[in-house]
């Protein structure tokens, strides 16, 4: 029975992926954490909104947001675009299933760019860059 309980527990962490947004500002990051969790189940409470660290005043790519997603649910294949101020620079790590699937879901609501990646055994990290779609 222990053996199960350590599967069940593994394919969950399989399927959890850490996302860092930089490089925005918080109303960016407000929207982009939204989408994520009407695709996936987050760890950030609904009225999590990011804001600028108190005394920093640097405004955009002053500060680090971050989740953790369990992309585990089948996300919705559509979705309203949603409207950002400027690109968001998102840092994905987890599973390679995990963090393709992350970043399709962000496919249905914004424009997403790799530009970069490091790869590892059974985890990668991917520097995405969300944008508004063009029409």
């Amino acid at each position: 029975m222990k053996d199960g309980a350590q599967a069940a527990q593994n394919n969950q962490g399989a399927a959890q992926v850490q996302v860092q947004l930089t490089g925005c500002l918080p109303e960016d990051a407000h929207t982009v954490f939204t989408v994520l969790d009407t695709l996936f189940v987050t760890d950030r409470a609904k009225d999590d909104a990011p804001r600028d660290p108190e005394g920093a005043g640097a405004g955009a790519g002053a500060a680090v947001w971050s989740a953790i997603v369990d992309v585990s649910a089948d996300a919705p294949t559509q979705t309203t675009p949603h409207r950002l101020t400027g690109p968001v620079t998102a840092t994905v790590q987890g599973g390679y299933w995990a963090a393709d699937r992350l970043r399709t879901g962000l496919g249905y609501a914004f424009s997403v760019r790799d530009v970069g990646s490091t790869s590892g055994d059974q985890e990668q990290e991917i520097q995405l860059r969300v944008d508004n779609r063009v029409a």
